[in-house]
């Protein structure tokens, strides 16, 4: 099987420091943009790059040309900006933000993750975003959790991002962490329209944690299929 000369470089790429990927493409006179997890990182410098590259290796096989990514970091605490917002198609940051996670998650730092209903934890793995709508939180937006056994159970839980008053610099300031929802990514009230409305409907949402055995066995993190790995498969 013969692979043009764009898509070997662009494999290789992918595995070299971005100094050497320089060199490389300066010898060989391609042009090529750089990988994913690269433009991610560059757009957000204060997130983990080794996240970025996850969450970009989990868009790559489910929906390549995706324009939209919304990533989390819970490995951070809830006071720091652990929410990023991607524009992929113009390349662009274009959130980072504060966001909570569930009560049976943890305190300030997340510590456990669930699936289960009634569980009030926060899921992992990657989201795709479904419909906008008015509930008893306000302006929310639905999720479709696209990994079975981790999150597939999001829809039902009702897990949605929603805007909360207890997602503030103020709430941090007399608690020393932020309000906890019921394993909902629930985000400030100031950013509630402008950020659902910037990935609602066929976007993607992807939740970190360092957790062995999702990162061990997640379809999308360990996908070896040429054709996309889709939650409906």
């Amino acid at each position: 099987m013969r692979f043009p000369l764009a898509t070997l470089a662009a494999s290789l790429l992918a595995t070299l420091p971005t100094a050497q990927a320089g060199e490389f493409l300066a010898q060989t006179g391609l042009s090529l943009s750089p990988p994913l997890g690269q433009t991610l990182s560059h757009l957000a410098p204060d997130a983990d790059p080794h996240v970025l590259q996850l969450a970009a290796n989990a868009l790559a096989c489910a929906e390549p040309d995706a324009e939209r990514l919304a990533v989390i970091d819970f490995s951070l605490p809830s006071t720091e900006p652990r929410l990023w917002v991607f524009d992929l198609a113009e390349e662009r940051l274009m959130f980072e933000e504060l966001v909570s996670h569930g009560q049976g998650t943890g305190d300030a730092m997340a510590e456990t993750f669930s699936n289960v209903q009634g569980s009030h934890q926060s899921s992992l793995g990657l989201f795709r975003t479904m419909n906008s709508y008015y509930g008893r939180n306000g302006y929310s937006l639905r999720l479709e959790g696209l990994e079975t056994g981790v999150n597939d159970l999001a829809y039902q839980r009702a897990i949605v991002i929603h805007g909360a008053d207890y997602v503030s610099e103020d709430f941090i300031r007399q608690t020393g962490r932020l309000g906890r929802s019921q394993g909902c990514p629930a985000v400030s009230r100031e950013v509630t329209y402008p950020l659902i409305d910037s990935i609602k409907e066929d976007h993607y949402l992807f939740a970190y944690f360092p957790d062995p055995d999702w990162l061990e066995t997640s379809a999308f993190l360990n996908c070896h299929r040429t054709d996309r790995q889709l939650a409906s498969n």
